[in-house]
């Protein structure tokens, strides 16, 4: 059997994390075994459609590396691949069902509906739809269908049990008498995901569908449907929940954001794929970090757990910095050029001064966890004076005024001795250091103070190299600023 997968988004908004986690495990499963992936768009809810979402969906998957063999933009042997283009597969599915008495046509007003759901909930009974048109005879739902307005429903078996034999959970067991008969076809003539689903996956031969838990209510629905169109079901796999670092669900504060604004956010794709793969799936019980080439090679359904998952943003920002540290210095210094670009303030020159990227470069990359923090670390290179800061900020790192004068005026005559010619990153972290006999401080207890007047905060890069990058003048410069702050 070939292994064929599929990632079927509805383009109802850019996909989240989650989203893109099914998509990574489908494609990952499908390439590890010689297998097809294909794209398909789900658009059939045509009320939440998002205009550009097809383009940022396709533009997530492609930031990842992730290629596909078939879909809307590359078509194949299955075209079309957009659901709202199938409507004819979907129609020629419902007549069969109806034909089979699998599938009736449904009459009932909305206004019926929502006074059926409120006496249920008055009845506090599990709200359902009650089958009032279930047992219209076929003349009378033919004859009615020509003229009124009705839906689609699955008749879906009251007894016995429908068991899913999942490939993350095992078996699982629904009892029939809890299904509710299923709208499968719309009055606008558009499939529900339901019937939508089992009709093109077995029209693009799919074999695997992996999807996440909170899909495993529909299994039922979905084997049912299977069956009554005559087809054998696929394999499928419910993945399991993403959860914040808190425990519950995840959220846009613990991490349920667009894929995109974590490229935004200065992310690298290749931390963002080894990250998200690993949320539910392992290669082993030692292997932290998974390159693309060995998710490709190695990946199974057998190491997917059911367990959720947590969404860890330290994890990320790890992996992250892990790859920026595994950049070559050519890659890393236009890295740094481009961040810097976009992100220091209009009144730096462009193009950013390239002798001062090749400086800081080599320092930014065993300190930088995000792109998007490069511009804040090295705005302190591209002015004259330091950042704007308040001068409090240099009393609390000094634990005192008086303090904060004593150490700044130490700093400014000892660093005022050396010469143009000697201010050497080794020159001024020699003198730096012997104040800590002159002051009766050890260097972290006032060297916090020294990076507020030079960099407009209390950490920053290495304060020594720091200094030599800006030069005798404006270093010194900027101590004497600081201690003005505090006359």
């Amino acid at each position: 059997m070939t292994v064929r997968t599929r990632y079927a988004p509805s383009p109802t908004g850019d996909p989240h994390v989650g989203n893109i986690r099914t998509a990574i495990f489908a494609w990952a499963l499908a390439r590890a075994n010689g297998g097809q992936f294909l794209v398909r768009v789900e658009d059939t809810d045509q009320n939440r459609l998002v205009p550009g979402s097809v383009g940022r969906i396709m533009e997530s998957l492609r930031w990842l590396g992730i290629e596909w063999d078939e879909g809307p933009d590359v078509g194949g042997p299955h075209a079309p691949y957009v659901q709202s283009e199938r409507l004819h597969l979907y129609r020629a599915a419902a007549d069969q069902l109806i034909a089979a008495r699998r599938a009736y046509r449904c009459f009932c007003t909305p206004e019926r509906l929502d006074a059926m759901r409120a006496e249920q909930a008055a009845q506090k009974q599990p709200p359902g739809y009650d089958g009032l048109c279930r047992g219209i005879t076929a003349a009378e739902s033919e004859a009615r269908g020509r003229a009124e307005k009705h839906v689609v429903r699955f008749a879906m078996r009251k007894e016995g049990q429908t068991a899913l034999n999942d490939l993350v959970r095992g078996e699982v067991v629904f009892e029939n008498r809890l299904q509710d008969d299923f709208v499968a076809l719309k009055s606008d003539g558009f499939p529900t995901y339901h019937l939508a689903l089992i009709v093109d996956d077995v029209d693009m031969r799919i074999t695997h569908v992996l999807r996440g838990e909170e899909w495993l209510p529909s299994a039922p629905k979905h084997l049912q449907l299977y069956e009554a169109l005559g087809h054998t079901p696929t394999l499928f796999a419910h993945l399991p929940l993403i959860l914040g670092p808190d425990g519950k669900k995840l959220s846009k504060r613990t991490g349920d954001t667009a894929l995109l604004d974590y490229r935004e956010n200065g992310y690298l794709p290749e931390a963002m794929l080894s990250f998200l793969a690993m949320l539910g799936w392992s290669l082993d019980d030692k292997t932290s970090i998974i390159p693309p080439e060995e998710l490709l090679r190695s990946f199974s359904i057998e190491r997917v757990v059911s367990n959720p998952a947590v969404f860890d943003i330290q994890r990320l920002d790890y992996l992250n910095g892990h790859y920026i540290r595994e950049m070559a210095p050519e890659t890393w210094r236009a890295t740094v050029a481009e961040w810097c670009e976009r992100g220091l303030p209009d009144t730096v020159a462009r193009p950013v001064n390239a002798e001062v990227i090749a400086a800081a470069a080599p320092l930014l990359q065993e300190r930088t966890a995000k792109l998007s923090d490069i511009a804040d670390t090295v705005a302190f290179l591209f002015g004259y004076e330091a950042p704007e800061y308040a001068p409090a900020v240099l009393v609390e790192r000094a634990g005192g005024e008086a303090e904060a004068v004593r150490i700044l005026d130490a700093a400014l005559v000892t660093l005022d001795g050396l010469s143009e010619d000697g201010w050497t990153r080794d020159a001024i972290e020699a003198a730096i250091r012997g104040l800590e006999g002159e002051l009766g401080l050890k260097l972290r207890k006032f060297i916090p103070v020294l990076y507020v007047a030079e960099q407009g905060k209390a950490q920053g890069l290495p304060l020594f190299d720091s200094m030599a990058l800006l030069g005798r003048q404006r270093a010194l410069q900027r101590l004497r600023t600081a201690r003005a702050h505090l006359d």
